[in-house]
């Protein structure tokens, strides 16, 4: 291969000359025809990969404009009449002849960057190199050797800004080709309404636009929505294709590889060097959130006409989410300069990273604008829970997982908008939603991503205190969800599609019940009043995770144990007086908890339990509540069609690295907590006094058996069994359990509202130990995690872009594509 490299980087740069107008023309199908060696007699038997004479001359310019010049192709043409096959055996045996494509390519979208594309035909040549660059992008990005072909410059040129004589010229292939791309998608006349009557007519016109006048629509920073343009969303869209397949340069990269280095493409395109960073940026947004697919309301519209802004909405969330692609856990903020951000960023902020998109993010702060943003993503993610009464009468969009990482990204960089989203119930739009989303996908293998971010997100979310506070109001809009009717709040929403996910998901989110567990523990000092279903589901879970088995089968399962007993405690010490409904399921499941408390810990039923374990290997599908019946309009969590594609995710880290404890002071603000020294890491269990602080992390099995796997031991047993907080629960059966019986002999009572009534009017003041403080897991930023997102971003970009296939069936490195 490096005797390859040596040919096409002698060879002439196309860049270097500005090449005519082409003479001649031949169609796609008849160049691809050749390029097969499928040759019809009357064909010349020129080829692409293998032409006479070896490689083709860069100034042979009849040959070269046949790849552009045709003006009946589409990208499905291109895809089709170009296959893998031939573009690998080109990229092998004529690697000039591929190089000097990709350079006449790139020229010819430079070229119209800088005429503007007044006629057909150029717009055409610009279009018809789009779509070839994106069809052979790809196989230059699998191929290791070729991988830095677009950032090599001609031998002895400097790079741009050096004093040449000309920059443009001196700059790598992949800078050429991202700026044309930034200028074409603000073309007058060709991807944005001209503001002018006659045709702008010189070059230097081009250049000095001003793109902050020609934004995609309305929103932030811009309040003129222009006409819409079915022409000008194509050719957007088609640009903005190509634009995602320069960046999925990090799809060929390894996960270890790609976690601690920055996507070069992205980073230049980002950066100052493109004049056109903040305008597009505000394009992308604001086309997204002002997205409608609802249109009119008129039913069954979208089966009469094509909504040809869909596609381009999805590209935009897209292109979007993988500017924005940056590990904020580690990132350096150098100085940009603020003074081209516009009146909807925040001058007064430090400034950002040296991605623009990012800073720009980060620096919104106008509630108009946060506004904007919320609506749009809300009515966006609660498209698929329309109900309406005839069936398939609305459109349902597909994009919600672009959609999600978005938020997060919104989330996670603008802490601004996270206080936004929590100051009013506008955080229930986006909670119901996912809520939606996690219960439909919970037996669903290839929606195992989908799973990871949405409780992601609600950790993060569970981290505020406003979250918690939010949820206390009624639910009263019934999505169609397959769970248990109840009559109560949002919180009560939230774990009843917690109990489910957990009680009846497939096995692969195991990983994510910590996470779950996580969340109800940081919202529980919050909850006024849960259900008589949501405690019977709570008390379930409990007693689920606390059979000897479950509990003796694995060194971490205990600690769901201490989450949920943590949640009990939360409830009772600071919300006792509204929770009747959770006091009567404790006083009824009291057992449960002197189980616990006289846990076994000797060998013979450790051994006893784990044999019971081998018999009944699924303890959770069993309900230790009547279901009831589900809401109206709910079907059951199907799971993947047989055949279903789906791409592999990288490892979370363990809720010990996700999150940091902070404690909540007596004014209600929160204080760190430094991390305690890890006491008993070799038991796996919690730090004392404070339950499941140590997780996976340098734990090593109590015991090992011959053949290597862990086995229980009665010392571990005792290691946490000890920590166990029990003594809050004991207490309030110590003193409720008596007055209950009590009052049923009194009163001869058996009816359920009678104990309810008189539980309610009790108080537990002065009897209960002192309360502890309360302790909040926050989600903290980390490599791990932005690892996972990215590898779960590019491995949905990679699944919905069907139409054409980009990159299907080529050598990705960053995750598999498995079968479900």
């Amino acid at each position: 291969m490096g005797r390859h490299l040596e040919t096409f980087l002698e060879s002439p740069h196309p860049c270097k000359r500005r090449l005519p107008p082409c003479p001649r023309t031949r169609s796609l199908q008849r160049w691809a025809h050749t390029v097969l060696n499928d040759l019809a007699p009357s064909v010349p038997s020129t080829s692409l990969r293998s032409a006479p004479g070896g490689p083709v001359e860069a100034t042979d310019d009849a040959f070269w404009d046949q790849f552009w010049a045709d003006t009946a192709t589409s990208v499905q043409d291109v895809f089709a009449l170009v296959p893998a096959a031939e573009i690998r055996a080109v990229r092998e045996e004529s690697p000039s002849n591929l190089a000097t494509l990709c350079y006449k390519a790139v020229e010819k979208l430079v070229q119209g960057a800088e005429s503007g594309c007044h006629s057909e035909k150029e717009k055409q040549i610009v279009l018809n190199c789009s779509r070839l660059l994106t069809r052979v992008l790809p196989y230059i990005f699998e191929d290791p050797d070729w991988r830095g072909f677009f950032w090599s410059t001609v031998p002895g040129a400097g790079r741009g800004g050096q004093g040449e004589e000309d920059d443009e010229n001196a700059r790598p292939l992949a800078e050429s080709l991202l700026l044309a791309i930034a200028d074409l998608l603000f073309c007058p006349d060709f991807t944005v309404q001209s503001h002018r009557r006659s045709t702008v007519d010189s070059a230097e016109d081009v250049h000095s636009l001003d793109s902050c006048e020609y934004i995609w629509e309305a929103g932030v920073g811009f309040a003129h929505s222009p006409q819409p343009n079915y022409i000008h969303d194509m050719n957007r869209m088609e640009l903005l294709k190509l634009l995602l397949t320069c960046f999925s340069e990090a799809m060929y990269l390894p996960p270890a590889l790609e976690s601690g280095s920055t996507n070069p493409w992205v980073q230049f395109f980002c950066s100052t060097e493109n004049r056109h960073a903040l305008p597009l940026f505000t394009s992308l947004l604001n086309t997204v959130c002002a997205y409608d697919p609802v249109g009119y309301g008129i039913p069954y519209n979208h089966l009469l006409f094509s909504d040809y802004r869909e596609p381009l909405v999805e590209e935009a969330a897209q292109v979007l989410i993988v500017t924005l692609d940056h590990d904020s856990a580690s990132s350096a903020s150098p100085t940009v300069d603020g003074t081209t951000t516009g009146t909807a960023m925040d001058d007064a902020d430090p400034p950002g990273p040296e991605n623009l998109f990012v800073n720009y993010l980060s620096r919104i702060h106008r509630e108009e604008d946060f506004q904007f943003i919320l609506k749009g993503i809300a009515r966006l993610l609660s498209n698929p829970l329309l109900q309406t009464y005839l069936p398939n009468s609305t459109k349902k969009i597909q994009f919600h997982q672009e959609l999600l990482v978005l938020f997060w990204k919104l989330c996670d960089f603008n802490k601004k908008f996270l206080f936004f989203v929590l100051k009013s119930s506008d955080v229930l739009d986006i909670l119901v939603p996912i809520l939606f989303f996690l219960n439909d996908a919970r037996a669903d293998q290839s929606r195992v991503g989908l799973m990871h971010i949405g409780v992601f997100i609600l950790l993060l979310l569970s981290g505020e205190r406003n979250f918690g506070v939010r949820l206390n109001k009624p639910y009263s809009i019934r999505v169609p969800m397959d769970i248990p009717v109840f009559t109560g709040t949002h919180a009560d929403l939230l774990i009843v599609v917690f109990h489910k996910i957990i009680t009846s998901g497939h096995q692969r989110l195991q990983p994510l019940f910590d996470c779950l567990l996580t969340i109800v523990v940081n919202v529980s000092p919050y909850l006024k009043s849960l259900s008589m279903v949501t405690a019977n589901k709570l008390l379930h879970l409990l007693e689920a995770f606390s059979t000897t088995w479950f509990l003796f089968s694995a060194a971490q399962n205990h600690h769901l144990v201490f989450f949920l007993l943590e949640v009990f405690n939360n409830i009772i010490q600071y919300q006792f007086d509204g929770n009747s409904n959770l006091v009567y399921a404790i006083i009824r499941k009291r057992s449960v908890f002197h189980q616990l408390a006289n846990l076994p810990t000797d060998p013979p039923t450790i051994h006893k339990a784990l044999q019971r374990r081998r018999r009944t290997p699924e303890p959770l599908s069993r309900t230790g509540s009547q279901e009831g019946t589900s809401m109206e309009g709910s079907r059951p969590a199907a799971p993947a069609e047989p055949g279903t594609l789906k791409t592999s995710l990288v490892a979370t880290p363990g809720i010990d690295k996700l999150t940091e404890k902070s404690q909540v002071s007596e004014d209600g603000t929160l204080r760190s907590l430094e991390p305690e020294p890890q006491q008993s890491s070799e038991d796996g269990s919690p730090a004392k006094g404070e339950p499941s602080q140590t997780w996976r992390e340098q734990r090593r099995p109590s015991s090992s058996s011959a053949s290597g796997q862990w086995s229980p031991t009665p010392e571990w047993v005792l290691s946490w069994k000890s920590k166990l907080p029990l003594q809050t629960i004991m207490r309030l059966l110590q003193v409720l359990v008596p007055q209950v019986e009590k009052i049923c002999i009194d009163k001869g009572l058996t009816d359920e509202s009678e104990i309810l009534r008189f539980l309610q009017h009790g108080t537990l003041v002065g009897l209960l130990p002192v309360p502890h403080p309360i302790l909040i897991r926050k989600y903290q930023a980390n490599s791990g995690t932005a690892m996972w997102f990215r590898t779960y971003m590019w491995g949905v970009i990679y699944l919905r872009n069907v139409d054409p296939p980009v990159w299907y069936d080529t050598d990705v490195k960053l995750f598999e594509i498995q079968r479900v």
